[in-house]
């Protein structure tokens, strides 16, 4: 609670959020180009060949995609049970870039699905349907926040929707447990021999990148949209001393 306290005032959040902004995404760039660097100098896959380097973009983006989700449905949640202004701008802010690594995932997904199955795509295949249904709530929750009348109404409404549309998240990853699917099992996040270490390690500080890019473009978003808020809010007044 003194953690939203402290950056409830939007002065204090962007006096702290300035160099981790950043920071942040500097050392996400950083960690997933060595990652990928790291991966394309890894064996070939026994099973898939070259087309397993693929998953080096592919995997992180989709855990991204979720994890960006469950930061907004976090934020949502303070928003709608204490009102949290800067709540409200954190999900705000999130939401294009979680989109824009599941359009990432979709994209990478097909063309791996293209080259491993015979298909771009597959309507029978619960992980691929539902990662298409969390596309969409990041749409629509985008176009409640420009749809409604006012910045507190389109929080609301927007905060409703992505609690509701948290439902999709237990689906999209349990999916290839509890329906059948062309998708092959978890491999990353196990303790077997499904995914060798030459794997794994690129893997991990690929996704440690994209979760590093994550949260500094997110502080980005969110400093951009506090300053058009108070340029906003500038304007107003001067139209109104006139």
């Amino acid at each position: 609670m003194a953690v939203m306290s402290f950056f409830a005032n939007p002065h204090r959040f962007m006096a702290a959020s300035k160099w981790p902004a950043w920071g942040f995404t500097a050392l996400g760039v950083a960690l997933i180009a060595f990652g990928v660097w790291r991966g394309l100098l890894a064996p070939e896959d026994h099973q898939q060949d070259e087309r397993a380097r693929m998953m080096f973009v592919h995997v992180p983006a989709m855990w991204l995609s979720l994890f960006a989700y469950a930061f907004m449905v976090g934020a949502s949640l303070v928003s709608f049970v204490w009102r949290h202004a800067i709540a409200d701008v954190a999900a705000k802010s999130a939401a294009p870039i979680g989109a824009v690594f599941t359009a990432i995932g979709l994209m990478t997904g097909s063309i791996w699905g293209y080259t491993t199955w015979g298909t771009w795509w597959e309507w029978g295949d619960a992980r691929l349907v539902s990662v298409l249904v969390l596309f969409f709530i990041y749409l629509g929750y985008i176009a409640v926040w420009q749809a409604m009348e006012t910045p507190q109404k389109a929080a609301r409404a927007a905060s409703i929707l992505c609690l509701v549309g948290a439902v999709n998240l237990p689906i999209i990853h349990f999916s290839v447990e509890w329906f059948a699917v062309l998708h092959q099992q978890s491999t990353f996040m196990t303790t077997d021999d499904r995914a060798t270490a030459e794997f794994k390690i690129p893997m991990y500080i690929s996704a440690l990148g994209y979760l590093a890019l994550f949260g500094g473009l997110t502080l980005m978003n969110m400093r951009a949209e506090i300053m058009r808020t108070r340029a906003e809010m500038l304007f107003q007044r001067r139209q109104a001393a006139d």
